[in-house]
């Protein structure tokens, strides 16, 4: 599979003005990296291998392939790659089915941006079934649109559902604000070159020039989104 990431259009707005805001899903609007991890560890237990907890921050916050490439050279075990993510992404969604938490913040956070009409995107390196389940909890409503991991041949770290998610919106990477829970999100939003908010969940984010380290998604609001626009055009001056 290829990927073709189209130009990014011209979105009439002053140079300051915040004109889209792209959202992680795992971690940082629902409470589900524990999911993943469970889900990792049962299936393993199943193929006779317990994982050590070791592994978890390697894997977490990383595309399917990446996750399941590296736990299979970890442990052995025998099982090929797509059988071993099947498992994994049936494990996961049988977990979500039974209902999923809310971060803290995360409701209000996405009434806010829409009620003043921003548009907003659901960037996740889950599966596009995945997020469609999600949605019943988010509401679908809420999203202009959503790229999933599946949805491109390159997913995070890699820039590209980021820079997709702007194309499709028609906005500029740099007057977009993008809010991730780990550091593997965090590099791919800063690659297509969006101003970034790192939420911590499972693992630590380390500050770093230009990117914003909060505690919790409850810090996060409109204008706190604006303001990192509105600085970041101020220093390029």
């Amino acid at each position: 599979m290829t990927s073709s990431i189209p130009a990014v259009g011209a979105r009439t707005a002053e140079a300051a003005t915040l004109q889209a805001v792209f959202l992680d899903l795992d971690g940082t609007l629902v409470d589900t990296e524990g999911f993943w991890w469970e889900a990792e560890a049962e299936v393993f237990a199943g193929l006779g291998h317990v994982l050590d907890d070791s592994h978890r921050e390697v894997v977490v916050g990383g595309p399917m392939s990446r996750s399941a490439g590296y736990l299979l050279r970890a442990t052995g075990a025998d099982i090929g790659l797509a059988e071993l993510s099947t498992l994994l992404n049936e494990a996961f969604v049988a977990r979500i089915s039974r209902g999923v938490a809310l971060m803290p913040g995360a409701r209000r956070l996405l009434s806010e941006l829409a009620a003043h009409r921003v548009p907003t995107a659901l960037v996740s390196a889950s599966h596009r079934s995945v997020i469609e389940q999600m949605l019943h909890s988010l509401g679908p409503e809420n999203f202009a649109l959503t790229v999933a991991g599946d949805d491109l041949a390159r997913t995070k770290p890699h820039p590209d559902p980021y820079l997709t998610a702007a194309a499709r919106l028609g906005v500029d990477p740099a007057r977009c604000a993008v809010v991730e829970d780990t550091l593997t999100g965090v590099r791919a939003g800063e690659a297509a070159g969006c101003l970034v908010v790192a939420v911590p969940s499972v693992t630590p984010v380390p500050p770093a020039p230009g990117r914003r380290v909060v505690r919790t998604l409850e810090e996060v609001d409109l204008p706190f989104l604006q303001a990192l626009i509105t600085e970041s055009q101020g220093s390029v001056h």
